[in-house]
């Protein structure tokens, strides 16, 4: 396992209730409602916020790759995540797909960079091998 050598940002959350309760960063710039997935409560879900979390920290990771090979990015590029909560023999388990969209960048170029961005960026680290996941460029 590697050790992390210097940490540049912690973020803390306070969470009660579970699926029914509610969030709250230590800053307050985060104050949601959760909610069960599907359901017609209030609020939003644990997946929900990670495949927000993950596509805006994957987009960084683009522009990480894209700094390398002096690349300037469109301002329109968008990652569309969708994270899958899933049963098998009773465990629950996560999958996801991370749809990115690189107008105006020819398919191998932005094909590299997704990859690249998968090798970098520390929420597609922390899901490596342990969970499905498919990367499609638009």
């Amino acid at each position: 396992m590697t050790q992390v050598d210097k940490v540049l940002y912690t973020g803390r959350t306070h969470t009660s209730g579970g699926r029914d309760g509610a969030a709250r960063s230590d800053d307050g710039r985060l104050d949601v409602k959760l909610s069960p997935p599907g359901s017609a409560h209030a609020g939003t879900n644990p997946e929900q916020l990670f495949a927000a979390a993950w596509s805006a920290c994957f987009i960084g990771a683009i522009g990480k790759a894209a700094g390398k090979r002096d690349v300037k990015l469109p301002g329109d590029l968008s990652v569309a995540a969708e994270i899958d909560l899933g049963s098998t023999d009773g465990a629950y388990l996560l999958q996801a797909r991370l749809k990115v969209n690189i107008p105006g960048i020819e398919r191998e170029l932005a094909t590299a960079l997704v990859e690249e961005a998968h090798q970098t960026c520390p929420y597609s680290k922390a899901t490596r091998g342990n969970i499905n996941v498919e990367l499609t460029v638009a």
